[in-house]
């Protein structure tokens, strides 16, 4: 009991140090959800689902990068995970409470953003459909974790804001986030179908019932990222490990 202390404690600091971080909280909760009353709710109100659909994912997506890869990067950078190491407490518990954090904080992304297409949008879905969505956006931001896990391990405390913002908006916008994939050129459509946001984004159009999606695809296409992300994160441990 004594021995499993330390983690609980750790794992518990480490999403409250979140929580408690209003770079990491203010744009992370109002960024998507102030997109989505932009575009959504004011200025393509016959489009509410479908962007509650969209802004939603780019919002979990945001908040997993960024749980992640500069407090990582820092940490790494000022010795931290290493001291850790030599503790009662794994790193593992950091881990747990970042995705943790990032998990909660996707939680409160799609409530926000449901509360209002409801009251505001007319989006009218079944309950099943509200949590679907709830539960797949909020499991799909696990590959995100891990690449920016992966990323937070592998990049300097300063270059690491500027090489998130430079894939998360990108990502973002290419995978049809911001504007659907459908109006993209040819080519460009292309290269959003193999990108991880897009398919999360269809497994959360099809529980709403807005376009059908094929799971296998979306599912074998998130699994893929996830695996090579793990696999750089293992690589960056090993690294670390290397260093100490």
């Amino acid at each position: 009991m004594n021995a499993a202390n330390p983690s609980i404690q750790l794992i518990r600091a480490q999403w409250l140090n979140l929580l408690r971080t209003p770079a990491y909280t203010l744009p992370t909760l109002l960024f998507p959800v102030m997109f989505y009353v932009f575009f959504g709710l004011l200025m393509l109100r016959g489009q509410s689902l479908w962007l509650l659909c969209t802004f939603a994912t780019f919002g979990v997506m945001g908040a997993a990068l960024f749980s992640f890869g500069v407090s990582i990067a820092t940490e790494r950078a000022q010795g931290w995970l290493l001291l850790l190491r030599a503790s009662p407490a794994p790193v593992s518990a950091v881990i747990a409470g970042k995705a943790f954090g990032a998990l909660l904080f996707a939680i409160v992304i799609v409530v926000m953003m449901a509360a209002l297409a409801a009251a505001f949008g007319e989006v009218r879905l079944e309950t099943s459909q509200w949590l679907g969505l709830a539960g797949i956006l909020t499991l799909g931001a696990l590959p995100f974790c891990l690449m920016g896990l992966a990323l937070g391990l592998w990049l300097s405390p300063n270059a690491a804001p500027a090489v998130l913002n430079i894939v998360y908006l990108p990502l973002g916008f290419l995978s049809g986030l911001w504007i659907p994939s459908t109006v993209f050129p040819g080519w460009l459509q292309s290269v959003a179908e193999w990108l991880p946001p897009y398919h999360l984004a269809a497994l959360a159009l099809d529980i709403t019932g807005a376009k059908p999606a094929d799971w296998g695809h979306s599912l074998a296409v998130l699994g893929v990222f996830g695996l090579v992300f793990a696999v750089m994160t293992a690589l960056g441990w090993r690294r670390l490990a290397g260093v100490s």
